[in-house]
């Protein structure tokens, strides 16, 4: 469930018993009015929170790669290029174990991270350039 999902079950309720509570059709269009204005501020402000996460994030993969160390700059394409191998091992049976569902999970995250990574990384340097 995502933070969008989270504010429309919080709103939903009292949508409700504004319906249920308030006497005359104007009042409940006032009080929907005031509602819906409550919902759109915090989906700005949601959406301006993930903004700056997004804006952090990638200050941080930039500051990655124009680090002076070789490792600073590489570790996420080793850390990939080992997901790679335990999954093309485990897919062929060549582990003494089978890789866990945390496991599972864990190469999901680091994927998806990686790639989001990696794409903030372009267009950072398209940005500056």
């Amino acid at each position: 469930m995502n933070l969008l999902d989270i504010i429309g079950t919080i709103i939903k309720p009292i949508g409700d018993l504004i319906d249920n509570i308030t006497t005359t059709d104007e009042e409940r269009a006032e009080a929907k009015e005031k509602l819906n204005e409550i919902q759109n501020n915090l989906i700005f402000k949601l959406v301006n929170y993930e903004q700056i996460l997004i804006n952090a994030k990638s200050r941080i993969i930039e500051a990655e790669a124009k680090g002076e160390s070789w490792l600073q700059r590489s570790w996420r394409p080793i850390t990939m290029l080992t997901f790679l191998v335990l999954v093309v091992c485990d897919s062929f049976g060549l582990l003494a174990f089978r890789l866990s569902n945390e496991a599972w999970t864990l190469l999901q995250i680091g994927l998806g991270g990686y790639v989001i990574g990696r794409s903030g990384e372009k267009m950072v340097k398209r940005l500056k350039g």
